[in-house]
């Protein structure tokens, strides 16, 4: 197994053994649970998909239901693959714990959304500096300039640093440590920020840079 889905609790501190303060990312991991395993046989390649959080069944339509019933644990909140290269040690219906993937100083990446700010100017999108607020400038303060050429090459290049929409895109953060695992609780303890807000889902994979 390579990742678990969980669910960003809030940041808070942690004291170390040697009494150091260190700022943390709590996450809830779970349990998951596996709800259907595919093989190369079948499907043409080895994952199981594994479901986590609840949802209300009203709130799920007809075949989804039917599919997540096989797990015995009713309707999830979301679900997702991960790819293996043996799915025989697992079963329709077990559940997998961080605690069984991950140890106090491993690295991971974790993935998730980022907090939407909605249409913003390049000024807080991008850091543009504006213009002056002094020397003649009038009506023209937050604007972004020029954005190209008239004759050459006479449009604007892909890429482009322009006001728009701001957030709400996958993000991943590289490389953090794992300071503590609370099986008890189902919570990880993450050195540092990952994206998103709170209550928002993220994934958790081993460290591919570790």
């Amino acid at each position: 197994m390579t990742g678990f889905i969980g669910k960003k609790v809030g940041m808070t501190q942690f004291y170390n053994a040697e009494g150091n303060v260190i700022p943390v990312t709590v996450i809830q991991t779970g349990p998951c649970v596996v709800v259907q395993k595919k093989e190369s046989a079948t499907d043409g390649y080895n994952a199981i998909q594994v479901g986590f959080g609840s949802k209300k069944n009203q709130r799920v339509n007809k075949p989804e239901q039917g599919h997540m019933a096989k797990a015995g644990r009713g309707a999830f909140e979301v679900l997702k693959e991960f790819r293996l290269d043996d799915v025989s040690q697992f079963q329709v219906g077990q559940e997998i714990k961080a605690a069984d993937l991950f140890k106090a100083g491993d690295r991971i990446d974790v993935a998730g959304t980022s907090k939407g700010h909605g249409f913003a100017g390049v000024i807080k999108r991008w850091s543009f500096a504006g213009f002056p607020g002094s020397h003649g400038t009038h009506e023209y303060f937050r604007h972004g300039g020029s954005i190209g050429n008239r004759s050459y090459p006479g449009r604007v290049r892909k890429g482009k640093k322009m006001a728009g929409h701001w957030g709400n895109e996958r993000i991943s953060v590289q490389n953090l440590e794992v300071v503590d695992i609370r099986p008890e609780n189902n919570l990880m303890l993450v050195r540092g920020a990952v994206p998103g807000a709170k209550q928002g889902i993220v994934v958790v994979r081993r460290a591919v840079k570790g």
